[in-house]
């Protein structure tokens, strides 16, 4: 590769500061933590402009590099305040912090995969004692030792978060990285020898893969995700060496070649959607939930471990990719992305027009992904930052762009999060939704053909005409517009006011159907929370139609986040 620079390019402080090469501190994972991020900048261009397979979609330089940024910053959170007691930084709870980092921010099934290759690393140098080291060399510890160790703990884990591994890609680099690494740790190497010898097998297998790999034999490539892996080894090195990393690998250049004018155009079957989210469960479910992914769809990676997960999977049901990981633990930060749009953008295409919908449980988010929408899950209590809402708006990657809110307390964040996207050169409408119901109403009616005004106007007129209605349960004793309820009353709002006390969830449910359904109505959207039995759904739906024989009756899964019952009349 000969990458140009990058405008998001961040200044590393360390580059100046070469290691003592057989010294491996956590001076030494900053400094390759940082150059790492500041060559993939330089190189995610390039890298994203030879991105084949598993998914042409122009985006695994872009993934590698915010996962790096995403590991860059929770190793600066966390580096001041770490020591070992003698006023040094700790080894091992700097690259702990840093494989954190780059868990809880992994894009795409490159990101996934360096992700669970610097939990590797972590899980051999995070272990070890805080000791000088020519104690842990008497030991039989040598830095360099304990660095081949790693970088082999590294490959061995990536190998085994991946479902269905595949040669040909960054997991051959990364093996026979590890390989080479071990090599020259059995030969007593210092670690920055070790360094240098993995980050030449990583080039030598780069090399080799469009030979392993039809995809990127027929487009003339090497593997993407090995190209940015063997960046990230280039830094191990010039962080232990201070000497700067060679600019290609060993043989053939990591850029596009004639043998195919368009690349993105090779691999357009397999599923729909790739599903990303952080899942909390453990070790047990996880193993179940591989097996339920697994059968779902391909491009399988679920990495992590300790309580904490990231699952990415491509499929063609998001819903049921979702729901499975709710099945398992407690998943959130969700992302549903259509390769449609992927394709388009690998292009260099934008879609013309996209719909960004704030949604209260993963089973909406589901729902909104399968109509075509860019979603963003919020929680109880966590409101989404102007910047999650912004990014969500970049995801799209559309010229015009509808903002549903979801909720009135979310409309000046998303007024923000517009004005922003429209500084970006994007034309952005907030349609005023005030819950997740009114939502579905407007992408129900959503025309993508049709001009962006009317458009607009459309889905607005659907979602002012749907009357919402929501169940909660009383916290305690308070005064509402409909009287004094009482800690544990079930609550029934119409249009946000307090329209109904109950005692019962099904019985102050129907309350608030008459009441809705007494101005008229033609279709009742019913939306169950985590914990209502399906037949209390089947009841609702047996009252609508004994009262109301014209009114047509949907019932979807909130799924968890979402209140007990979403009722929406329109």
């Amino acid at each position: 590769m000969n990458p140009g620079p990058h405008k998001e390019e961040r200044p590393v402080p360390h580059e100046s500061q070469p290691q003592h090469p057989d010294e491996l501190d956590a001076e030494a994972v900053r400094t390759w933590s940082s150059l790492a991020l500041a060559a993939l900048g330089r190189a995610r261009e390039d890298i994203d402009a030879i991105n084949v397979y598993p998914v042409a979609d122009a985006d695994t330089g872009t993934n590698l590099y915010l996962t790096a940024e995403s590991a860059d910053r929770g190793l600066a959170e966390v580096f001041p305040e770490v020591t070992d007691g003698t006023g040094r930084t700790s080894l091992a709870e700097a690259v702990r912090a840093w494989a954190h980092g780059a868990l809880v921010g992994a894009r795409g099934n490159s990101g996934t995969i360096l992700a669970q290759l610097l939990r590797g690393v972590a899980d051999v140098l995070g272990d070890e004692p805080a000791e000088p080291a020519e104690r842990r060399q008497q030991a039989g510890q040598s830095p360099g030792g304990l660095l081949a160790r790693a970088l082999t703990r590294a490959a061995e884990e990536a190998y085994a978060a991946v479902a269905h591994p595949v040669e040909g890609t960054m997991l051959t680099v990364a093996g026979a990285a590890a390989r080479a690494g071990e090599a020259a740790g059995a030969a007593a190497g210092t670690a920055a020898e070790v360094a240098r010898a993995a980050y030449d097998g990583a080039r030598a297998a780069l090399a080799e893969t469009p030979g392993q790999l039809a995809a990127l034999g027929r487009a003339g490539v090497v593997d993407a995700g090995g190209c940015g892996l063997v960046v990230v080894f280039g830094a191990l090195w010039q962080a232990l060496s201070g000497q700067e990393a060679a600019a290609e690998p060993v043989r053939g250049r990591a850029v596009p070649v004639p043998q195919s004018p368009d690349p993105c155009a090779q691999e357009e079957d397999g599923p729909a959607y790739e599903v990303i989210y952080l899942l909390e469960a453990s070790e047990a479910a996880v193993g179940e939930l591989r097996e339920r992914l697994d059968g779902l769809g391909d491009s399988l990676v679920v990495v992590g471990g300790d309580g904490l997960w990231n699952v990415h999977v491509h499929v063609d049901d998001p819903g049921a990719a979702v729901e499975a990981g709710v099945v398992a633990g407690r998943p959130y930060r969700i992302r549903i992305t259509h390769f449609g749009d992927e394709r388009r953008r690998a292009r260099g295409e934008r879609a013309q027009r996209a719909v960004v919908a704030v949604v209260p449980g993963e089973g909406l988010a589901g729902l909104c992904g399968e109509a075509g929408a860019t979603t963003v899950l919020v929680r109880p209590g966590e409101p989404p930052a102007v910047a999650e809402l912004l990014d969500a708006v970049r995801r799209a990657h559309a010229r015009e762009v509808v903002l549903l809110p979801g909720g009135a307390e979310l409309r000046a964040v998303a007024a923000a999060a517009a004005e922003q996207a429209r500084a970006e050169g994007v034309r952005v409408a907030v349609i005023p939704t005030r819950s997740a119901v009114q939502g579905l109403a407007a992408l129900a009616v959503h025309d993508p053909e049709g001009s962006f005004d009317e458009d607009v106007v459309a889905m607005t007129a659907a979602a002012g005409a749907t009357r919402y209605g929501e169940l909660a349960v009383a916290e305690r004793q308070s005064f509402t517009s409909a009287g004094i309820c009482q800690a544990g009353d079930v609550l029934g709002l119409i249009d946000g006011d307090v329209a109904v006390i109950g005692s019962g969830l099904a019985e102050t449910a129907e309350a608030v159907l008459d009441r809705m359904l007494g101005s008229g109505g033609e279709l009742v959207t019913l939306v169950l929370g985590p914990d209502v039995p399906d037949a209390v759904a089947e009841r609702l739906e047996a009252y609508v139609q004994q009262g109301h024989l014209a009114v047509d009756t949907v019932t979807y899964r909130g799924g968890r986040y979402s209140a007990p019952l979403l009722v929406g009349v329109e």
